[in-house]
């Protein structure tokens, strides 16, 4: 690949010594032997078209949350006039008539002043929710305040409902919206072409976790690198589309909606800010990714300092997973579990019981916290000889590339009540006694069996620094699809990344993994 011929480059003026020339093109020096870049003139078309997107997934949430402040309206004015008890109201209509443009106009605009409106948050991440709770907490002041100058009698009970049936009604509009977005781009819309610059390593470690995370709606669909990456190829596929001082050439070429900038770029800071600068007539996103993974952001802390943007990253938190208040909050949960649960266990008891008069329970040591072995308990869901036809069954099958699980989709040991419990996760139920026991979590890394301990290397033996849990990351993505290596990946995360909020977060996640049932066999 040629350098100046690429893509119908235009020749560029030479270097002038001592100065580095920005990332792009240039054309001409000037009087004092100075490169000018030249700004490219023309905006990408498929960028514009994600701009009109924006706007109306920012109208579309606009819409959205003016109905769904009408009926939180009308919610709280029900509230209040079915407690009569309460006292009178005074001429609740006309104060709600009165008062009604205000908390409109008030609340739309402190979620547009609070980032509520920002859609490149829809998609992840909790920030959208945390800026939508804090224009409401906003909201509230501001429409107190007004009313209360203006002279309005609003009753009060109508105005603590109003805001918090509103605002639990707006953070369901962002909810759907998400899931929406998501389902679509999993599908193959509402998609966004990045172009990634960078080191080709880099680049490739992007692209695998952009495959994966369909839901991010990210297609790589070019590299530009680092001269001394030229003539490689990438492992991943993804086409090198030229080097970094073509880079604007191939950007007006290959029109992304998304620039993203990986580590290993061979550019200097006021090569990069100049880059920016020529990008500045480019409707384009710019993302700088930096050389740190699998970090959660509550970990991480930016803080400029002199024009440095400095990233501080807290420890990991892997001792913040044993406190005493996540162990009180598992007992708890679980003994209530247990006592809730108590009729379905039973019928599934009777049930299993009467299949093949085989034991009820299903008896296997596992290994723990500190590699601690402990005895592991599930309801049984395959035939009583299920180990002893193990070995055979590993001769026949080669497992989806997780080379140290054995999973088969449709293992020939499993009984028919076993097929129902193990799709619904009500195998996993006994858990809870070893929950109450101390030997498990309610949230966790999956427990392991003695034998894939043994295969496990130095950064898979950290799953072991605290207690595995009934349902974890593992179960929410993927379960029995995930490989051996996605397994790890995930429990590492969760080990590393620990927060009670992550915890709630997973256990909410787990019941819509159990309903829909993917990954489980």
């Amino acid at each position: 690949m040629s350098r100046g011929s690429r893509s119908g480059a235009p020749s560029r003026a030479p270097r002038p010594s001592g100065h580095g020339a920005p990332l792009g093109e240039l054309d001409r020096l000037d009087a004092d032997g100075q490169a000018i870049a030249v700004h490219a003139p023309r905006t990408s078309a498929y960028a514009g078209r994600q701009r009109w997107t924006r706007r109306w997934k920012r109208t579309i949430l606009v819409i959205a949350d003016v109905l769904q402040l009408l009926l939180a309206i009308a919610l709280a004015y029900l509230a209040r006039q079915s407690t009569p008890s309460l006292g009178r109201a005074g001429d609740l209509s006309a104060a709600v008539a009165e008062a009604a443009l205000v908390i409109g106009i008030g609340w739309i605009g402190a979620i547009a002043l609070f980032g509520g409106y920002d859609v490149r948050l829809l998609a992840s991440g909790p920030e959208i929710f945390r800026n939508l709770l804090r224009s409401s907490l906003g909201a509230a002041g501001i429409v107190a305040t007004v009313l209360y100058l203006s002279g309005v009698q609003l009753s009060r009970v109508f105005f603590v409902v109003l805001f918090i049936v509103g605002t639990l009604l707006l953070l369901l509009d962002r909810l759907v919206m998400r899931r929406v977005i998501g389902w679509l781009r999993r599908r193959g819309r509402m998609r966004s072409r990045v172009l990634v610059v960078g080191a080709l390593p880099y680049i490739d470690s992007i692209a695998r976790t952009l495959a994966r995370e369909q839901w991010l709606g990210y297609d790589v669909v070019g590299a530009v690198v680092p001269e001394r990456y030229e003539d490689a190829t990438s492992r991943e596929g993804i086409p090198v589309m030229g080097v970094e001082s073509d880079l604007l050439d191939v950007v007006r070429s290959v029109q992304p909606a998304v620039l993203l900038f990986a580590a290993g770029s061979d550019a200097s800071d006021e090569e990069f800010r100049r880059t920016a600068w020529q990008l500045e007539s480019l409707d384009i996103d710019v993302i700088v990714v930096p050389a740190v993974t699998e970090i959660s952001s509550d970990r991480m802390r930016m803080r400029p300092v002199a024009g440095l943007p400095l990233v501080h990253l807290d420890l990991p938190r892997s001792r913040d997973a044993l406190r005493l208040s996540k162990r009180m909050f598992d007992v708890a949960a679980s003994a209530l579990l247990l006592v809730v649960a108590a009729p379905l266990l039973a019928v599934i008891a009777v049930v299993i019981k009467a299949t093949d008069g085989g034991p009820v329970l299903f008896r296997q040591v596992r290994v723990g916290r500190d590699g601690v072995p402990f005895e592991f308990l599930k309801f049984r869901s395959m035939v009583p000889d299920a180990e002893s036809r193990l070995a055979a069954l590993r001769d026949e099958e080669i497992d989806r590339g997780n080379d140290v699980l054995f999973k088969m989709s449709d293992d020939p040991r499993i009984t028919r009540p076993g097929r129902i419990l193990r799709r619904y996760s009500m195998d996993e139920l006994p858990q809870l006694i070893n929950v109450l026991r101390g030997d498990m979590s309610l949230v966790g890394p999956r427990p392991a069996l003695p034998r894939e301990v043994a295969a496990y290397d130095q950064d898979a033996l950290r799953r072991l620094t605290v207690r595995p849990g009934i349902t974890g990351l593992w179960q929410v993505s993927g379960r029995s699809d995930l490989s051996w290596a996605e397994t790890v990946r995930l429990d590492m995360y969760y080990v590393d990344n620990w927060s009670f909020a992550q915890d709630v977060q997973i256990m909410v996640r787990t019941v819509r993994a159990v309903l829909t049932s993917d990954g489980a066999y």
